[in-house]
C-alpha cells in the first residue's frame, strides 16, 4: 500500500512540475536568467537626468482626445467583470465629469472576479491586479471628490474591490509553492495597489496597524524591490505588452505614495525614460525586448507602449509638433495623460535633439542582451540585440537607421539582420560609432536610389546631409555613416580603405582612420564588435554597466 501511495505522490509531483514548466512565463522566470539581480550592475558613467525646469501645461488637446476616445466606448452591463477595459472607460468618463450616476452604478456592480498574479494552468483566475491597479488610480484621483466618486461607491471600492491589503507582500507566482518569482509588472501592480490601499486607510482615520506601511514592512519591501530595478535595470525590459503595466504601477506610486516611496518610483521612471530617450529618435523606437515572442514581427516604429506614455507626457510639455498616433496602446496613453508625472528636461530634449551625437551601451545583466545606440546630429543607429535561448524570451530586432523624418514602419528605414529570418538565431549587436554590421543583407527603403555605386558598395544621400555607405551580401551587411560630407567623396574613401574583400569579412576602416574588427557570427553572449584600432573591447555583455558611453560635446 505504501509503495502505491509513493507512486501516486511521485505522479502528482511530476504532473505539477510539468504544468509549472510548460508555462512559458513561469519557465522563463525560473530558467531565463533573472538570477543576475543578486549581483548589482556597475551604474556606468552616464547619469540619469532629473532636472525639471520646463513650464508644463495644465491641460492638453491630446489628453482630452484620449479621454473622449475612451469615454465614447461602449460596454455591456452583463459583461463588466473580467480582464477588460470597462475600468478605463469609467475612468475616462470620470475625468470628463460625464455620466457620473451611471459610472457609480456600474462600479457598484463590479465583482472580485479573480486573484492577483500571473495566470497559468493552476491559477486560471489570475490577473486581477490589472483591475485593482486602475481602480487604485480611480480611488486616488476621485476618492475625495464625492460629486464624482460617490461615498457609497468609494467605500465599496475600498472594502470589496481593492482586495489586496495588509502586509502579505507576495514575491512568487501564485500556487507555485514559492518556487518561481513573480514578474515585475505583477509585483508592482499587486503590491503597489496593496500599499496604496493601506495608505488611503491610514490617511483617512483607520489606525489599524495592518494598514501602517512602515510598521508592517510594506514600504521597505517596495523600496527594496524598486531599488533593485534601479540598480540592475528591468528584467522585462522594453516588454510588449508588460512595460505598459509596469509604468502604470510606478506612476501610481510616484503620484500617491509617501515622499520616500514616491521619490524611488520617480527614480525608476526617470531611468526607464532616459533609456527610451537614448534609444529613440523622433519617437521611433525599435529596441530588443524581453517578452513576448508573438510580438516579434510588429513592424510599427512609433507606437510601442512606452511611446504611448511618452506622447501623453509630451502633450503637456513645450514640444508642439510630434506624432500622436498611439495605435493599440490607447490604454497606456490614458494612464499617462491622467497621472501627474513629468519626465526630466533632458529626456524630452534628447528624443528629438541628439546634440553632436553619442555612443551608449545599456546593460541588462546575466543571460540577457544589451541595447546599443550610436547617434549623430540627425540620425540614430539602433542595435537589435540577441536571443539567449528559448526560455530567455528575448526578441532580437533588426539593426535600424532612424532619421529626422516621419517614417513609421520598418520597411521604410535602412535595416539589417541575420543570419536568416529567424530572430532567435540573430546576434544583431554589431553597432559602433557611425557603423553597423550584421550577418545578413542591408534592406533599403523602397524607391530610394543610390547616388553612386563602386565595386560592391553604394552610397545614399539622405536628409540633413547624411551619407550612408552600404555593403550588402547574403551573409554580410555593413552601413557606415557620415554627416556633412559629399557622398561621392565619402564612398571613395570607404572603398579605398576597404578594398581587400577577405579583410572586409571581419574588419572595416572608417574614413577618419578608425579600424573596427568584428565577427557577425559571434556567439549570442558576445558583442559582435571585437576590437577598435587593434585594442580588444569588452565583448561579454552580461556584466556591462547599466548605462555606459560618451557624448560628443557641442562646440
Amino acid at each position: 500500500m505504501m509503495r502505491v501511495l509513493k507512486w501516486i505522490f511521485f505522479l502528482i509531483c511530476f504532473c505539477y512540475l510539468f504544468l509549472l514548466l510548460a508555462n512559458r512565463q513561469v519557465a522563463n522566470v525560473l530558467f531565463g536568467g533573472n538570477g543576475y539581480q543578486k549581483h548589482q550592475l556597475n551604474p556606468g558613467n552616464v547619469e540619469v537626468p532629473i532636472k525639471r525646469t520646463f513650464a508644463w501645461k495644465d491641460r492638453s488637446v491630446f489628453a482630452d482626445s484620449i479621454y473622449n476616445l475612451w469615454a465614447n466606448k461602449s460596454f455591456k452591463q452583463d459583461n463588466i467583470n473580467g480582464k477588460g477595459n470597462v475600468n478605463d472607460i469609467l475612468l475616462a468618463r470620470m475625468l470628463l465629469n460625464r455620466d457620473i450616476p451611471e459610472v457609480n452604478e456600474t462600479i457598484l456592480k463590479f465583482k472580485v472576479w479573480g486573484i492577483s498574479g500571473s495566470t497559468w494552468a493552476l491559477n486560471k483566475k489570475g490577473d486581477y491586479d490589472f483591475s485593482i491597479t486602475n481602480l487604485t488610480t480611480i480611488l486616488w484621483l476621485f476618492g475625495e471628490r464625492s460629486e464624482i466618486l460617490y461615498p457609497q461607491t468609494r467605500d465599496y471600492l475600498l472594502n470589496t474591490l481593492l482586495s489586496e491589503e495588509g502586509n502579505k507582500f507576495r514575491y512568487p507566482v501564485p500556487r507555485s509553492l514559492g518556487l518561481v518569482k513573480e514578474t515585475e509588472n505583477h509585483i508592482l501592480m499587486t503590491e503597489g495597489s496593496r500599499y496604496l490601499k493601506n495608505r488611503w486607510m491610514m490617511l483617512h482615520g483607520n489606525s489599524d496597524t495592518r494598514y501602517d506601511n512602515v510598521e508592517n514592512g510594506m514600504e521597505v519591501k517596495l523600496l527594496a524591490f524598486m531599488d533593485e530595478m534601479r540598480r540592475n535595470g528591468l528584467y522585462e525590459f522594453n516588454s510588449l505588452p508588460y512595460i505598459g503595466y509596469t509604468i502604470t504601477a510606478l506612476l501610481n506610486l510616484e503620484a500617491f505614495a509617501s515622499d520616500t516611496l514616491s521619490a524611488k518610483a520617480r527614480d525608476v521612471l526617470d531611468y526607464m525614460n532616459w533609456c527610451y530617450a537614448l534609444g529613440s529618435y523622433q519617437l521611433k523606437h525599435y529596441p530588443p525586448m524581453r517578452r513576448r515572442y508573438e510580438k516579434a514581427y510588429i513592424q510599427k516604429l512609433l507606437t510601442d507602449y512606452h511611446s504611448a506614455f511618452m506622447k501623453s507626457w509630451l502633450s503637456y510639455s513645450p514640444v508642439e509638433n510630434f506624432d500622436t498616433d498611439v495605435s493599440h496602446a490607447e490604454v497606456h496613453a490614458l494612464m499617462g495623460a491622467c497621472i501627474p508625472y513629468q519626465p526630466a528636461d533632458e529626456v524630452i530634449k534628447t528624443i528629438f535633439d541628439k546634440g553632436n551625437g553619442y555612443f551608449v551601451q545599456l546593460g541588462h545583466g546575466k543571460n540577457s542582451c544589451p541595447e546599443i545606440y550610436s547617434a549623430g546630429k540627425h540620425f540614430l543607429l539602433s542595435a537589435g540585440g540577441a536571443n539567449r535561448g528559448e526560455n530567455s524570451i528575448i526578441v532580437a530586432r533588426p539593426i535600424c537607421l532612424f532619421l529626422n523624418d516621419t517614417v513609421s514602419v520598418l520597411t521604410n528605414v535602412f535595416h539589417m539582420a541575420g543570419p536568416g529570418d529567424d530572430f532567435k538565431q540573430w546576434n544583431n549587436t554589431g553597432v559602433y560609432r557611425h557603423f553597423a554590421c550584421a550577418a545578413g543583407p542591408v534592406k533599403i527603403p523602397a524607391g530610394l536610389n543610390s547616388v553612386q555605386n563602386k565595386n560592391d558598395w553604394a552610397v545614399y544621400c539622405l536628409k540633413d546631409s547624411i551619407a550612408v555607405a552600404v555593403y550588402s551580401s547574403k551573409k554580410l551587411g555593413i552601413m557606415a555613416l557620415a554627416e556633412n560630407q559629399k557622398p561621392e567623396d565619402f564612398l571613395d574613401n570607404v572603398v579605398r580603405l576597404n578594398s581587400d574583400q577577405s579583410k572586409l569579412e571581419h574588419q572595416f576602416t572608417m574614413p577618419e582612420g578608425t579600424t573596427i574588427e568584428f565577427d557577425v557570427n559571434s556567439p549570442k553572449d558576445r558583442w559582435v564588435i571585437q576590437a577598435v584600432d587593434g585594442k580588444p573591447v569588452d565583448r561579454i555583455y552580461d556584466h556591462w554597466p547599466l548605462i555606459q558611453g560618451d557624448f560628443l560635446k557641442t562646440n
